[in-house]
């Protein structure tokens, strides 16, 4: 069987019998965040179902935007772009960015994607395209919690995002599912 027939498989049998603490209540929820929260968080398979619970964040209550490594590239990157939707028209009124030890993102190069990139066929063409944005990228990222006093000095410097926003870093252990606040927003 695919991974995608598992995938619906698992689906029918959770539509068909919902667990127990999937209520009709939770089917009412809004789609805005009720603690006026967004998160920047990495991507990390090991945060899945373990930093909201640690955080005390249940469904509806926050909007969670996942890349690697919580960074932000450009002034109107992707993670930008959700930012201002949050803040614009779903009323997040804070930010967290929140990083992780032990992030894969540490030994990412350009050079590393590059060479995986070519293994699988990506035309030379395609790679020089995004070159230097590949290694501002994948070459900045040394230590999770300098990127997250970076990501948070990006974004609190984008004249995109009002002033009266507090971004907040925090570096979360993803064995112990310890926080740790680097940046204070207020």
């Amino acid at each position: 069987m695919s991974l995608v027939a598992d995938i619906l498989k698992a689906n029918e049998a959770f539509c068909a019998n919902p667990p127990v603490d999937y209520t009709r209540e939770d089917q009412k929820k809004s789609k805005l965040p009720q603690k006026q929260l967004a998160i920047i968080t990495c991507m990390d398979t090991r945060l899945v179902n373990f930093l909201e619970p640690a955080l005390g964040i249940s469904r509806g209550e926050a909007k969670i935007i996942k890349t690697a490594g919580n960074g932000v590239t450009s002034v109107f990157d992707g993670t930008i772009r959700s930012l201002l939707v949050c803040i614009f028209e779903l009323g997040v009124q804070e930010v967290f960015v929140i990083g992780h030890h032990e992030c894969g993102m540490e030994k990412t190069t350009a050079e590393s994607l590059t060479s995986a990139m070519r293994a699988r066929g990506i035309a030379p063409e395609a790679i020089q395209m995004v070159s230097k944005e590949l290694k501002e990228w994948a070459n900045d990222f040394c230590h999770p919690e300098q990127n997250v006093r970076d990501t948070v000095a990006q974004i609190r410097s984008n004249p995109l995002i009002p002033q009266d926003v507090p971004i907040h870093g925090l570096i979360f252990h993803p064995r112990s599912g310890k926080l740790d606040l680097l940046v204070n927003g207020y």
